[in-house]
Order: structure tokens, then C-alpha cells, then sequence
């Protein structure tokens, strides 16, 4: 019981801080199609979580259940190519269903945490995922490499949405033909 309370009082006080920001709002896209949204989205940067840090090869994979909700498979090489393989399956709810933009990503029940589709290029080849408190961030790609022209283009919009870039981290990818 004790151990409940006490997670009860760590998520309220991270939602608390977690509002003390002062950001502009984070924007989401106007609209995306989900079904052309799921599949393989290769990490080509990111502003990584405490799992994420020693990542090599990280794929993040979405599916449409019949719910309406998107189970998730995250894998990567922890600590190099060679790495053991390590695999998350964390589940996404969709939250505005008009934009399915916004949704909230469960990594552990039964805490939700915010996930939005701030980019999404017009060929739904490459996409930026961040949070409403610009703590993580997420530069995808349909492809693990992507010309330094769109990465740099990538980061600047990343930028300007109120990321620190100090933190930002390119995600070493090995071509497919070398996995």
C-alpha cells in the first residue's frame, strides 16, 4: 500500500512541476492519417530518455489495433551494434481523434505520458514526435539515414518548437543492408 502512495506522490508532483513551464504551446499537426502513420519509423535523433541514452539501431514500429489504439514495438542495440537487443512495448491511445495527432503513450499502467506529431512531411517520410514540456524528443525516418540537408532541416524545426539542441542526440543507424 505504502508503495502505492508513494507513486501516487512522485506523479503528482511531476504533473505539478511539469506545469510550472512557461513555453508557448506545443503545436501538433492539423491531421494524420493513421493508417499511413504506422510501420517502422527509424530514431535518427532524439533527446533521449533515461532507456535511450546508449541506443544504436532504434526502431520505433506502431500498429492500428481495432480499438483504435497503436501498440508499439521500440527496439534498439543498447551500447552499440552489436548490443544485446533491447525491445519496450509501450501502447498509444489516440487523445484528439479529429487531428489523431495527440495521443498518450503508456509505458507502464497506468501512467500515460504526452506524446504529439508536431512534423509530419507531406510524403510521411519523416516525422518529429515531441512533449508538451520539450523534455524529450523524438526526429524519425522512414529509412535509418537521411540526407544531412534534411536532418539539418529537422533540427531547425526542432528549434523552433523550444527544444534545447544541447541535449539532442544523433542515434547511431546502421544501413539495412549492414544489419
Amino acid at each position: 500500500m505504502k508503495i502505492h502512495s508513494k507513486l501516487f506522490m512522485v506523479a503528482m508532483l511531476v504533473l505539478s512541476l511539469g506545469g510550472c513551464a512557461t513555453h508557448a504551446p506545443m503545436p501538433a499537426v492539423e491531421s494524420v492519417n493513421l493508417k499511413k502513420f504506422m510501420g517502422d519509423w527509424y530514431v535518427i535523433a532524439n533527446i533521449p530518455t533515461f532507456i535511450e541514452r546508449q541506443a544504436y539501431n532504434a526502431v520505433e514500429h506502431y500498429e492500428l489495433d481495432s480499438d483504435g489504439n497503436i501498440p508499439t514495438t521500440f527496439t534498439f542495440n543498447k551500447g552499440g551494434f552489436d548490443g544485446p537487443l533491447k525491445t519496450y512495448t509501450p501502447k498509444g491511445f489516440i487523445k484528439d481523434k479529429t487531428s489523431n495527432a495527440l495521443w498518450r503513450m503508456q509505458f507502464i499502467w497506468p501512467f500515460k505520458a504526452d506524446y504529439r506529431i508536431v512534423y509530419l512531411s507531406d510524403d510521411y517520410s519523416q516525422v518529429i514526435i515531441g512533449r508538451k514540456a520539450r523534455d524529450y524528443v523524438w526526429l524519425m525516418a522512414r529509412t535509418p539515414q537521411i540526407s544531412d540537408a534534411d536532418y539539418q532541416a529537422l533540427v531547425q524545426k526542432t528549434e523552433g518548437l523550444g527544444y534545447n539542441l544541447d541535449k539532442l542526440r544523433k542515434v547511431p543507424q546502421q544501413s539495412l543492408d549492414d544489419r
